[in-house]
């Protein structure tokens, strides 16, 4: 028994009734911000699965701005599920005596999270038509919380849109990357926040993904980490985020259901008719904040105490946002760059022919050898390494032309230097577009938006269907 089972065990049998072994404890895959374990114990009453969630590296985490913390996390779930929330039992939150940094155990409850598996499995087929309503029916009941009375209103912090469009550009602003797509939104957003809005309990990360599904509907809401108290609206537009649909953007609502039931049990609830054009706001809004989270994971591999090799992967999902904001602000024609043009390798063996080697490697040894997270991650790894073929095939080229792009666009009325390197003028783009010297409507500009874009996730992530989606507008 490792140190970490040894402590895990004697916390148990302090906060489990009848505790009597712990049999197996599985770090199960994804999870990318926290870790979380399936734990299998002994009771006298029998055995029994529970789950634990923790802080990466089992650190000890100073509370900050829009991230209360694992502790009120667990009070969120405790306030939820006496609001009518299916929620699991949270039986203990860790404490500095555990000694297993920040988390908290709760009830073991079995269904369906993974994102892909809710939009086609057959398990769900006669439930799937009603999910959307039942979340909107959901979402009410989290907004309705009485935040004074569960005291929540001392533990999360108030965010208006107008600060959460700023919070959100600034920390983007922090890493040292010019993604002129993410400022293009930005620009957007400031353009067009909401004008007035009651504040309520917001999850913040209600998705495909962080709801478990079963065959008679909703079992349980998960991952409350970045609640706050803000514009309720936030919640809708996000669980119709393209990131969430998993490949069926004709169901805008979590990839399962339409924008109208999504509605209707929303309505049904409060008895309030939900507006639309703030939904669709919060949906920018959406792609906007998940473009840059992508872009956090990335800097945390640099950074931080967990640089597994998901982390970076996750880093590069961010181009399948900023074709998302493409395809919401600025649709229009695209041209994708020929494949045919890349100049061969006369290496021996070839550069890709040493990549391939590894990837096939990964899938076809590792995988079939392994399960588990080890095996989640030798895929993710193997991906990682598809998009390195990838750029190495048509990424020079593409990037060729999106300098030649730039340079017209910049030099469009001789304001700004059009010479430098693409770096170079990636970062003027990105500096006009912040302090308004570009505006929004400058000809040229969404086309050359577009083109660098959507050549970037073609890249990054073909099966993505923002890609789709852009090359049929």
């Amino acid at each position: 028994m490792t140190s970490f089972d040894e402590k895990l065990a004697v916390c148990l049998s302090k906060h489990i009734d009848g505790y009597t072994r712990l049999v197996s404890v599985e770090r199960l895959s994804g999870g990318a911000s926290q870790e979380t374990y399936q734990l299998n114990i002994e009771t006298t009453q029998g055995e029994m699965s529970l789950a634990l969630r923790r802080a990466p590296g089992g650190e000890v985490v100073e509370v900050s701005p829009g991230h209360p913390g694992l502790a009120t996390e667990a009070l969120l779930m405790s306030s939820a599920r006496a609001a009518g929330v299916p929620e699991p039992e949270v039986f203990h939150v860790l404490s500095d005596d555990d000694d297993l940094g920040d988390g908290f155990i709760m009830q073991w409850l079995d269904g369906i999270t993974l994102g892909a598996r809710v939009v086609r499995s057959t398990e769900l087929a006669a439930i799937r038509p009603k999910l959307a309503f039942l979340c909107g029916e959901i979402l009410a009941k989290i907004h309705a919380i009485d935040l004074q009375a569960t005291g929540l209103d001392r533990k999360l912090e108030i965010i208006s849109p107008l600060d959460y469009v700023h919070q959100t550009w600034d920390r983007y602003k922090l890493f040292d990357t010019a993604q002129p797509m993410i400022d293009y939104a930005g620009r957007w957003l400031l353009d067009n926040i909401p004008e007035g809005f009651e504040p309520a309990l917001v999850h913040n990360d209600f998705r495909n993904g962080n709801i478990m599904f079963a065959a008679q509907g909703v079992v349980a809401v998960l991952d409350w980490e970045v609640a706050h108290i803000g514009d309720p609206m936030r919640d809708l537009g996000w669980i119709c985020t393209n990131s969430w649909r998993f490949g069926r953007s004709d169901l805008p609502v979590g990839g399962f259901g339409r924008y109208e039931d999504l509605f209707a049990g929303y309505e049904s609830v409060t008895g309030i008719a939900v507006d639309r054009q703030r939904v669709k706001f919060w949906e920018v809004f959406g792609s906007f904040w998940w473009a840059i989270g992508c872009l956090g994971m990335a800097e945390h591999y640099r950074t931080g105490p967990d640089k597994t090799v998901e982390r970076p992967a996750i880093g590069r999902r961010s181009s399948e946002c900023q074709v998302d904001c493409v395809n919401l602000l600025i649709p229009g024609g695209v041209t994708l760059v020929d494949a045919k043009l890349a100049t061969a390798n006369l290496d021996m063996p070839r550069t890709d022919e040493l990549l391939t080697s590894v990837r096939d490697f990964l899938r076809d040894d590792v995988m079939q050898q392994t399960q588990g997270r080890t095996n989640f991650l030798a895929r993710v790894a193997g991906n990682s390494l598809d998009i390195v073929l990838r750029d190495q095939q048509v990424g020079s080229i593409a990037r060729d032309e999106e300098l030649t792009r730039l340079g017209r666009l910049l030099d469009s009325k001789g304001s700004l230097d059009s010479e430098g390197s693409l770096q170079e003028l990636r970062w003027l783009l990105v500096h006009g577009l912040r302090n308004g010297d570009i505006s929004l409507q400058r000809p040229g500009l969404a086309d050359h938006l577009r083109q660098t874009v959507v050549n970037q996730i073609a890249i990054d992530q073909p099966k993505y269907s923002g890609l789709s989606t852009a090359l049929q507008l």
